[in-house]
């Protein structure tokens, strides 16, 4: 099971921190990641954490790293931290720690498409770019909305 899925940039500032286990620390998860990650060589992408495994990936100036038990296979989920990263780029096209900041709602809609409840649920990215497409287009039409449409009070409200 995935226990924790984390993304910060190279100086260890947190872009993303989504828990699956209420009993990990947020603060020093990432903190002890980044320590753990910053300056290994890219020679392994797997870090031992007692009970836990740190399956990390570095892409331009960010980490994508998820914590995992001892169930889940170490390059299956190597596998997809690059479909999470395929479907950031194909969403913002190249995406980059500022994609991050700006669109953290449809950065988490797009975990949240791949991840829940420390499951992975889907791995097809055209998928997950879809569904996040109508996700935000319905937010977006939502927001457009009237709350009362056609009612006709503010009008009376006027002229009074």
């Amino acid at each position: 099971m995935i226990q924790s899925v984390l993304i910060f940039n190279q100086q260890g500032k947190p872009r993303l921190v989504k828990n699956f286990n209420k009993t990990l620390n947020n603060s020093q998860l990432v903190n002890q990641s980044f320590k753990l990650v910053q300056d290994r060589n890219q020679a392994c992408n797997f870090v031992s954490l007692g009970d836990y495994t740190l399956v990390y990936r570095n892409y331009a100036t960010l980490f994508f790293c998820l914590v995992i038990d001892s169930n889940e296979s170490n390059l299956g989920i190597l596998d997809l931290i690059q479909v999470m990263v395929e479907a950031l780029d194909r969403l913002f096209e190249s995406v980059c720690e500022l994609d991050l900041v700006f669109h953290f709602d449809q950065v988490h809609f797009i975990v949240d498409e791949i991840i829940q409840g420390g499951l992975v649920i889907e791995t097809n990215v055209n998928q997950i770019v879809n569904n996040v497409n109508e996700q935000t287009l319905r937010r977006k039409k939502s927001q457009e909305a009237p709350l009362i449409p056609n009612s006709g009070w503010f009008s009376r409200l006027k002229k009074t």
